[in-house]
């Protein structure tokens, strides 16, 4: 039995998990997480990796939604320009694009305009965004243009018939270093982070809640005033089957998946390709070597964890942007798949792709409070965090305020434009550090690199050599104040180096990590 009371108890370290777990550290209030798997091991790390508002809701009158997402990009920019940096994206524009027949627009526009025929119009796109670019009181990211393709560096590698495109701003992030860095400063600001943690049961006592835990084949106890659920995809089960109350409210499990190619454009743009049956999918630089391509909306029936990229899944992301590019790609040019179940809260939809994103908020106060987490964005995960704190915070008077926007996350605290200057002072201060190798650190670590660094003169100094500019201080780092325990958790979480180490390599790593950890445990 841990002899401490927390103030809140959060089940699931996802990027929601960790969200609130870092809001309610930085009121005052005492807080312990328990994650299951490694942080951000499930889909909080097999998203397309995007801050943005949602251009396709706006068909769904989700203007709500999309409005918060909006005004949020640059607030997250702000806070950790070393993981998230702005991004254009490129529409291109054809007659043979269509609606989904599901949302609302396209029913309107289908009676009010009935030979359009599901067509999604140039000028219905342009207003929509023109919308995007003004929902969300826009300062730092640049408007919306209108590209003439033809002879242009995003024309090349493109089918000739596409001429025209609109040209738009979003914010790519770094989804698994975003939820490390939240529980990093949750910490820091004194809550108890347990990784590996399962959490077995969840019973009422009175005015508070007796949370069992199982970590290493141990079980403990915590006791808490408050639970909060943000279990993702399982969210459904802890209410269930953990904490064991009644509830009518459920998820509906939406499996997205991505494929990863050799790298397919010549330039730093994204992709939004509008599909014949209705969907878009994006095309995004990636991992500069990389293009990642994705994602589906496919029901996923059995566990989330055994979410995968099927076969047919795959060959439909082949086939969809094949219908752009001058070049075909087959399976063989795929390098890597992915997938993740989005928990979207089950309002009754008929298809995967017209289910709300939107997040629900869910309050149990029978009693000792336990609030339930369903749905929500990546891009809006502070502000759900704020509203999971602005219901739970009438049982806390002593609670501080709202304070996290405009604070930096963990290596975040530069200009947003400040990354080169940084690139530059970490190449000479480690003169052996090039271009590229410096950039990814930076990209990684912010201003903390230079504490991973520390005063090494030669590769030399760093430690032993993984391969692909990985070392043995970098992992260290990653191990004693990232929560990484294996090497699964540093190259395909903490990095995605895993696209340019082999099995091999990869399994040197969790060799010398698991050396590490019992050298430490026997201290």
């Amino acid at each position: 039995m841990n002899d401490r009371t927390y103030d809140i108890f959060v089940i699931g370290g996802g990027i929601n998990g960790c969200g609130i777990a870092r809001d309610a550290a930085g009121r005052g209030l005492s807080v312990c997480l328990a994650e299951m798997g490694d942080l951000a091991g499930a889909t909080s790390s097999a998203s397309t990796k995007l801050f943005h508002g949602g251009l396709r809701y706006l068909e769904f009158f989700e203007f709500s939604l999309v409005r918060h997402a909006l005004a949020e990009r640059e607030t997250l920019l702000r806070a950790m320009p070393h993981i998230s940096w702005p991004m254009r994206f490129v529409l291109p524009l054809s007659k043979e694009m269509r609606f989904d027949s599901e949302t609302p627009t396209s029913r309107v526009l289908t009676a009010v305009m009935p030979w359009m025929k599901g067509r999604r119009p140039d000028w219905l796109i342009r207003a929509g965004l023109f919308l995007y670019d003004h929902l969300g009181g826009r300062k730092i990211l640049p408007a919306t243009r209108t590209l003439r393709l033809k002879g242009s560096v995003e024309g090349k590698g493109l089918k000739p018939k596409f001429e025209k495109a609109f040209e738009y701003s979003d914010c790519w992030v770094e989804d698994a270093r975003l939820v490390v860095l939240n529980a990093r400063d949750a910490e820091a600001r004194g809550a108890t982070i347990l990784t590996r943690t399962r959490v077995v049961s969840a019973t009422r006592e009175g005015d508070l809640w007796r949370v069992t835990v199982e970590r290493g084949g141990v079980r403990s106890d915590h006791l808490a005033r408050a639970l909060v659920n943000a279990g993702g995809p399982w969210v459904a089960d802890i209410v269930q089957n953990v904490a064991r109350q009644n509830s009518s409210e459920n998820v509906r499990l939406v499996r997205g998946s991505h494929i990863v190619t050799r790298r397919l454009f010549d330039h730093d743009k994204c992709y939004f390709f509008q599909g014949s049956d209705g969907r878009i999918i994006f095309a995004i630089p990636y991992e500069t070597d990389f293009t990642l391509i994705g994602t589906t909306d496919q029901e996923h029936h059995g566990d989330a964890s055994e979410a995968v990229c099927t076969p047919e899944e795959r060959d439909y992301l082949i086939r969809f942007v094949n219908g752009y590019l001058a070049d075909p790609i087959s399976a063989e040019d795929v390098v890597w798949t992915y997938s993740g179940v989005r928990p979207l809260y089950d309002d009754g939809a008929k298809s995967a792709t017209a289910a709300t994103r939107d997040y629900v908020l869910s309050l149990d106060d029978a009693g000792a409070p336990m609030l339930n987490v369903f749905g929500g964005k990546i891009t809006t995960y502070r502000k759900l965090a704020e509203d999971a704190l602005a219901k739970i915070a009438p049982f806390f008077p002593k609670a501080g305020g709202v304070w996290t926007a405009g604070l930096p996350l963990p290596g975040g605290d530069f200009p947003v434009d400040g990354v080169a200057r940084l690139v530059a002072d970490l190449r000479a201060a480690h003169p052996f550090l090039t271009e590229r190798w410096a950039l990814r650190l930076v990209r990684a670590y912010g201003t903390e690199a230079a504490q991973i660094m520390g005063d090494a003169q030669s590769a030399e100094d760093l430690g032993r050599d993984f391969g692909a500019t990985l070392t043995e201080a970098e992992v260290r780092w990653l191990m004693t104040r990232e929560y990484a325990q294996a090497a699964e958790d540093v190259v395909w979480r903490r990095s995605k180096l895993g696209l340019r180490l082999s099995a091999e390599q990869i399994a040197v790593i969790d060799d010398w990590m698991l050396a590490e950890r019992q050298a430490r445990a026997a201290e």
